[in-house]
């Protein structure tokens, strides 16, 4: 489940506690701006972008989708544009790390956002923006929504690395989020979280954040609130879905009120592939169509929407179907480090503690506190054969060793290999344990299995302090803590290989070309785009 729809669940049991204990009250509305300030000065000549994020959207859903005739507004698109079906995805592939991606165009190494969830050494406490609603009863609903709704984008999210809605507002352009989970920009807002949630949380009854001209983000932002209806409701998650995201993009198309740039997350897909699993004939998919064309409708027809904006589709990440439970796919994380004193879920870091988990379902961090059993902890995780890969740093160099393996490899940065990327790697010992062929001769690197691997992983390494392990799982096995949400026989990612970081790219209404297909590479493009 992607964390906009974890989030809209958590404060669904909030809102139904206090509904049972009769503490419910009806809150102040605070309206903004937004209308006023997000039309384009550029008017009609300039083509507006559309950015379209869905969660969890797989190459293999649109092409079996596209061959039976089943998405028209998909085959329109690509049609009348660009496909790609090989973006590769950021690290952790997890959607807040790689939203941060997108819209910083850096990597965590300079974003700073490391997971889902991940342990702060200097607050000395375990992150968690809304992994599950087990482990969030188990962390506190405090926590959580503190850090999901005013750390991630007023702290967490590097100050000093612009995002797109910043440098586009250096630029002179409008830019517009709905429902995006990184939204930090120049502009003023003020997210109302309803009075249900005063009782329950710390949160107060405003927050005052920094975002794009406009900025919707279900009950605690609606621009509309008075103007259109919208679905915001207690089954609704709280305005954290497809259709919030679809009927405010509508609106503004229907009201010519379109900014020069509008990023539109539509969330809604990654809780059925959770469940069921990948799969090339997806339900979801063509719901997601019917919502496509719902969009380019609002234009008038197809052709007109392809003459006034600029159409980009993207998934984030895909996934790997997960085992069934009787095949063991739970790696318990805790119960392999019996013995040693590792941190419960809610509980405080004491001088007794050694270790910290931070799961991020097929991916984890696993964090040593006393700085003397990282190669202990290296050898417990990699001893069991369901492990893909463990790796930590070193000083300069990078270690990788292959779960139930007893080869290593090492690498680098500003070697003498050149990728496609590229970027400049030294690498020793065993390549084939990342499936790398390397051409001595031209100086080559390439990747197989695991795409952009070696940048990708130093990003997650090098993400924010602390003496730690970047852990992931073999297809068909996920890791978990004590209360992690686990999928089996449905599907997982957080982990790097291809089937979790290959997704779906559409161009539709310009000729121009993103230099490399990484999600890292798209914030330079669309730039080109917004400002051409």
């Amino acid at each position: 489940m992607s964390m906009l729809n974890k989030i809209g669940l958590i404060l669904t049991m909030i809102l139904l506690c206090l509904v049972a204990s009769g503490c419910l009250k009806q809150g102040q509305t605070t309206r903004e701006p937004d209308l006023i300030r997000v039309k384009s000065l550029k008017g009609r000549e300039s083509k507006k972008v559309i950015l379209i994020v869905a969660d969890s959207l797989m190459p293999q859903a649109i092409e079996n989708g596209v061959a039976n005739q089943k998405l028209p507004a998909f085959q329109y698109l690509i049609q009348h544009g660009q496909y790609y079906n090989n973006m590769v995805s950021s690290f952790p592939t997890m959607s807040v790390t790689i939203d941060s991606s997108l819209l910083t165009g850096a990597y965590p190494d300079g974003h700073r956002i490391p997971g889902l969830t991940w342990y702060s050494t200097e607050d000395q406490e375990l992150i968690n923006y809304g992994t599950g609603p087990l482990e969030v009863v188990r962390l506190g609903i405090d926590p959580v929504l503190t850090n999901a709704v005013i750390h991630l984008n007023g702290s967490h999210l590097n100050p000093q690395l612009p995002t797109i809605y910043e440098e586009l507002a250096r630029l002179g352009r409008r830019t517009g989020s709905i429902n995006g989970l990184i939204y930090r920009g120049t502009e003023s807002h003020t997210l109302s979280p309803p009075a249900w949630m005063h009782a329950p949380t710390s949160l107060p009854k405003s927050i005052k954040v920094k975002g794009p001209d406009f900025l919707a983000l279900g009950s605690l932002a609606d621009p509309l609130k008075g103007i259109a209806k919208l679905p915001d409701g207690l089954t609704r998650r709280m305005g954290l879905n497809n259709d919030f995201s679809v009927a405010t993009a509508n609106y503004l198309i229907r009201n010519r009120k379109l900014p020069d740039f509008l990023y539109v997350y539509l969330p809604d897909l990654d809780k059925q592939i959770h469940k069921q699993g990948p799969s090339p004939e997806v339900k979801g998919v063509q719901e997601l169509d019917r919502q496509l064309q719902s969009l380019l409708d609002s234009f008038g027809s197809p052709k007109e929407a392809l003459q006034q904006a600029v159409f980009i589709v993207i998934g984030d990440s895909g996934m790997t179907p997960i085992l069934p439970k009787q095949d063991q796919s739970v790696i318990d994380l805790r119960s392999l480090f019996k013995g040693y004193n590792v941190l419960q879920p809610g509980d405080q870091v004491s001088e007794k503690t050694e270790a910290v988990l931070a799961v991020n379902e097929t991916m984890a961090y696993v964090y040593d506190l006393k700085s003397d059993k990282l190669d202990t902890f290296a050898g417990i995780l990699h001893a069991d054969p369901r492990i893909d890969f463990v790796s930590w740093k070193e000083g300069d160099w990078i270690h990788v060793v292959q779960g139930g393996g007893t080869t290593m490899l090492r690498f680098k940065k500003d070697g003498p290999l050149t990728d496609l990327y590229r970027q400049n790697w030294s690498v020793d010992q065993d390549t084939s344990i990342l499936d790398l062929t390397i051409d001595t001769a031209q100086r080559k690197l390439d990747y197989g299995r695991y795409p952009d691997v070696l940048r990708r992983l130093y990003g997650a390494l090098h993400s924010h302090p602390g003496n730690f392990l970047v852990v992931t799982a073999k297809p068909g096995y996920e890791l978990a803590d004590t209360s992690s949400p686990t999928h089996p026989g449905g599907g997982g990612h957080g982990s790097f290989g291809k089937e979790e970081s290959l997704v779906p790219l559409i161009i539709s209404g310009t000729e121009k070309r993103p230099q490399h297909l990484r999600i890292v590479d798209l914030k330079d493009f669309l730039l080109q785009v917004v400002t051409q």
